[in-house]
Formats: C-alpha cells, sequence, structure tokens
C-alpha cells in the first residue's frame, strides 16, 4: 500500500534530489556570475595594457600587482587593520547618533523643520574641505579619521532611518493603542521594528562611506593605513603597490558591507528579502 505525499512535499525521492539539483544550480550561478565579471575585467585590462602599450607605472599588468600584493601582504594587511578599526568606529558612532536625530525627526514637525536643513547643508559640504579643518581642530592621529568616517556615514541612516519610521502602517498603531500599549512599547514593538528594512539599507550605505571618509582622512593627515599606502606608492611611482592598496580596500568594504548584510539577516528574520 503506498502512502501519498502531502500537498508540495516532493512525491519521490527522485523529486527531491531535482529539487537539491535546481537549489545547488541557482546558488553556483550566483557565485559564477561575479568571478566571470572579475575575470573579464582582467582581460580586459591586459589587453589594453598590450593594445595601447602603456607603460607599467601608469598602469601595471594584473600578474604584478598580484605578485605586490603577496610581496607586501603583511604590511597591506596591517593597513587594512588601521583602515577598517577607524571606519567600524565612525561607522557605530553614525548610528548612535543618527539613530535619535531620526526618532526627533519623525516626532515633532517643528524639529524636523529646523533640523532637516542644516543636515542637508552639512551633507552637501564635500568631505574634503572639512578634513583639514578637522587637523587644524583635533590634531593628528586616529580621532580626524573616525571623525570623518562618522560623518559620511550619518546622514544616510538618518534618512532611512527616519523614512522607515514614518512607514508603520496607522493600523498596526491603532492596534497597539487598543490594546493599552504606551507609546514606548508601541515604538519599540511595532514602529522600529516596521522601520528595521529601511534602517539596514542606510547601514548598507553608510558603511561603504565611512570606508571613504576613512580614506580621505589618511589621504590627508594620516601616517598609516591603506589611504595613506596608496598616496606614498603614488609618489613612489610604484603604482603596482598602489593597486595592491586599492584591492584590499575593496575586499574591506566588501567583509563589512557583508556583515551589515549578515547583522540584518539575523537580527530581521521576518524581512523577506526575495
Amino acid at each position: 500500500m503506498s502512502v501519498s505525499s502531502a500537498p508540495g512535499q516532493p512525491s519521490s525521492a527522485g523529486e527531491a534530489s531535482a529539487a537539491s539539483r535546481l537549489w545547488t544550480a541557482s546558488d553556483i550561478g550566483r557565485w559564477i556570475a561575479p568571478v566571470i565579471s572579475f575575470i573579464l575585467i582582467l582581460v580586459i585590462w591586459q589587453l589594453a595594457i598590450l593594445v595601447f602599450r602603456l607603460p607599467r607605472f601608469i598602469l601595471p599588468p594584473p600578474l604584478e600587482v598580484l605578485t605586490a600584493l603577496i610581496n607586501s601582504f603583511p604590511t597591506l594587511l596591517y593597513d587594512t587593520w588601521i583602515t577598517g578599526r577607524q571606519t567600524v568606529a565612525g561607522f557605530f558612532l553614525s548610528i548612535i547618533v543618527a539613530v535619535p536625530v531620526a526618532i526627533l525627526l519623525t516626532a515633532s514637525a517643528p524639529l524636523r523643520n529646523g533640523i532637516y536643513p542644516f543636515l542637508l547643508l552639512g551633507q552637501s559640504v564635500p568631505k574634503q574641505a572639512i578634513a583639514p579643518l578637522l587637523l587644524l581642530w583635533i590634531g593628528y592621529g586616529e580621532f580626524p579619521r573616525v571623525i570623518l568616517a562618522f560623518l559620511t556615514a550619518f546622514f544616510p541612516i538618518v534618512v532611512n532611518t527616519a523614512i522607515g519610521l514614518q512607514m508603520t502602517p496607522p493600523e498596526m498603531k491603532d492596534l497597539g493603542r487598543l490594546l493599552s500599549a504606551s507609546r514606548f512599547r508601541v515604538f519599540f514593538k511595532v514602529t522600529f521594528p516596521c522601520a528595521m528594512p529601511y534602517f539596514f539599507a542606510g547601514l548598507k550605505v553608510a558603511i561603504s562611506l565611512a570606508v571613504i571618509g576613512a580614506v580621505i582622512g589618511e589621504f590627508i593627515g594620516g601616517d598609516s593605513g591603506l589611504g595613506q599606502r596608496i598616496l606614498v606608492a603614488s609618489g613612489n611611482q610604484r603604482t603596482d603597490v598602489a593597486f595592491a592598496a586599492i584591492l584590499m580596500l575593496s575586499l574591506l568594504g566588501i567583509l563589512l558591507f557583508g556583515l551589515v548584510a549578515l547583522a540584518e539577516k539575523l537580527l530581521c528574520p521576518w524581512y523577506d528579502k526575495a
């Protein structure tokens, strides 16, 4: 006597195996696409050098960049650690400051009208123009670079979080009031969870901008880090080392972005990103 399978479930081991193969093919395809794109970039890079006969100090071949990366890896790894910790410090500082500001923007129209223009004004000022002033006011060291990372990451977190707080369905707030929940409880149980997708969207933008802010600080007033390594290598016409540092910087940005995406998946299990 055969037992029929439940609706929506594979009717046989063969169907389950086929579904597993489909999932595996889809998962592999998601990884193959960027690998193919990276290989194409390397091919175009090498062809450009051959066709236009570019000197090595202008554009080094990919193999020379890889060699420089291997030879300078301990130094570049230390520089990556310096840039990474400045980026993360500025990023978390921006979260600590931006979230309360976003709550103020959504809680009161007069506050929103009074604060928002200054936020736009601060975002419109290039961070390269602020960096020399920070060095004058604060001095050299890591703290001005952390402040630059904070300034570049601050605005997207404020804007996205404020938008998310305003997107809470009114019926959900009304349900909380009907259940005699306090405004504090409604905010933390209803409003902020509904804003989490917008909050994390802002974090993803902010973490990339924080890397840029930290590197700008290293360009102008740093004595270590990937930004300073790129500047020194370019000045010495060691373009291969500069490209190797840029590669490490890109990997740092991808790693930090991935950590934010992982935090989103862990903290927002109810949010379907499909």
